[in-house]
């Protein structure tokens, strides 16, 4: 594909005032990343509220990250097509919209499908962000600092969302948390349209339906296989959703090769350093998602933290991820990209491997340090994939690339939580209760203290001691696998990254 993307030279909009629409783009970030955090915050309320399963509980959690890993890709060629800051402003209004049905949700299944709703909004947003930094900053430098404070914008989402949602919790009902996405959407609707400007790919060619359709039904298809598989066992509707979705998954990557003017050029997967860096992320990403989706349930109904106090506690891996995120692509200059990738990814995998040790009485000391040395591996290592990932694609493609990179992201999320979580539930399942222990109790933590209400005293505290034992557990054999993981993935990286290197002069607009 060829072209000029517009306005990359022409504007003087684009030359001056490139930091204050990245400022613009930080809020996308934030959108994204406060809904992430706050869900696992409220998750003890909403189970006391909705009472879901424990399966409705998983599906709660990572619904969102099927259909936004199996949207990302077409979402960002779509992006290319019709302009980056149009489907950007779309995105974030409909998910501030769809924010409100996600807090006024009034049974375990519309909660799923309002999760749903907001993935398909939420595809629209971070390869959008992405590749309009890509747009606006030519200088290799430049957009090295600008990722990174990105970055370091999505971890302090990460952070904000549960300090604002446990203040939120403390006063008000779980819905609440789902509503502080509506005045950042409305700043960001009302500045970006006037602040951002627009680039697209004018020789895109049309946008694929089918492609879509085949993206969606094989991602969702492939990783529900896998979900249902590790919660349950082995089962012939799971199977056969496997086989559908890894059908559709192999006809996606046939068309793309056919069609003249494709969703996703494969060729950009020749490139050692893309598909490093993509697995790099996908790797990390999936040994970190059991524990940060467990975690806020730990501190809360283990040890029992309010919600902003747990929040709080959190803190400390968003710091780390700021702190990294704004000198990483400096260290990967005067390192190596491997150096840099790699060390983060052993760092976070060292810290994972100490919270093996975790119990129901773990001081906070060994919980915090942790949480730092986790955010200052992962802001080293995101910050330099995504400056390889966006670096590796040409401009016209490059909302495609950054679909691909966010893709890796979700697809890993989905996976982790589908199977690190399963873990922890299967770990949780096996607690022996005291006589008159209702079943629901066996499927949450949450049905737990929520059966424990309704036992005499002694009952009651005999049972959630063996619950929040069992929950540690579980946890902990959770922590061990993400650390397993991600050394594996450091040593991945170590290789599939020799001799990548981030650029240091600008290239040819």
């Amino acid at each position: 594909m060829t072209g000029t993307l517009r306005p990359a030279r022409e504007s003087p909009a684009v030359t001056r005032g490139r930091w204050t629409a990245l400022a613009v783009l930080v809020l996308a970030v934030l959108l994204v990343a406060v809904d992430t955090t706050v869900l696992g915050l409220a998750t003890p309320y909403l189970s006391e509220d909705l009472r879901p399963s424990g399966t409705q509980l998983l599906w709660i959690g990572d619904v969102y990250s099927f259909v936004i890993a199996g949207l990302l890709v077409s979402m960002g060629s779509l992006g290319d097509r019709i302009g980056r800051k149009r489907i950007l402003l779309a995105g974030a209004t409909a998910f501030g919209a769809i924010s409100v049905l996600n807090a006024y949700a009034a049974t375990p299944e519309m909660m799923i499908a309002a999760r749903a709703l907001l993935g398909v909004a939420g595809a629209t947003l971070m390869p959008a962000t992405l590749a309009l930094i890509r747009n606006l900053f030519h200088d290799p430098r430049e957009r090295s600092l600008a990722i990174g404070i990105w970055g370091a914008a999505a971890s302090a989402g990460m952070a904000v969302g549960p300090i604002v949602g446990g203040a939120l919790l403390e006063h008000f009902w779980w819905g609440s948390v789902f509503l502080i996405n509506l005045p950042v959407m409305a700043v960001l609707v009302l500045v970006g349209g006037r602040l951002l400007p627009e680039s697209r790919n004018p020789d895109a060619g049309p946008w694929d339906p089918v492609s879509v359709v085949l993206s969606l039904a094989g991602m969702v298809g492939a990783v529900y296989a896998v979900k249902e598989t590790a919660a349950h066992g082995f089962g012939w509707f799971p199977l056969a959703a496997g086989v559908l979705g890894t059908a559709a998954l192999y006809g996606f990557v046939r068309r793309q090769q056919a069609l003249p003017t494709p969703l996703l050029d494969m060729r950009l997967f020749r490139s050692r350093g893309f598909s490093g860096a993509v697995a790099a992320d996908l790797m990390t990403v999936l040994g970190l998602s059991g524990l940060i989706f467990f975690l806020s349930q730990y501190l809360q109904l283990v040890q029992g933290r309010p919600p902003l106090e747990a929040g709080l506690a959190e803190l400390p891996a968003a710091v780390g991820a700021v702190a990294a995120g704004l000198v990483a692509g400096r260290a990967a200059r005067r390192l190596s990209v491997r150096a840099v990738v790699s060390g983060g990814l052993a760092a976070v995998g060292l810290a994972l491997a100490a919270l093996t040790a975790i119990d129901e009485s773990t001081a906070y000391p060994l919980l915090g340090g942790a949480l730092l040395v986790v955010g200052l591996g992962a802001g080293f290592s995101f910050t330099v994939t995504a400056d390889v990932i966006l670096s590796s694609a040409p401009k016209e493609q490059a909302g495609a690339a950054s679909a691909v990179s966010e893709t890796a992201y979700e697809l890993g999320a989905a996976l982790g939580i589908a199977l690190l979580g399963s873990v922890v539930t299967g770990a949780y399942r096996g607690f022996a209760g005291p006589p008159g222990t209702p079943a629901s109790a066996h499927e949450s933590l949450g049905g737990a203290v929520e059966a424990a209400a309704h036992l005499p005293p002694g009952a009651a505290a005999e049972l959630l001691d063996a619950a929040r034992r069992s929950f540690a557990d579980g946890l902990a054999v959770a922590a061990g696998a993400g650390a397993a993981v991600l050394l594996a993935a450091a040593v991945a990286a170590w290789f599939l990254l020799r001799g990548q290197a981030l650029e240091t002069r600008p290239a040819d607009r």
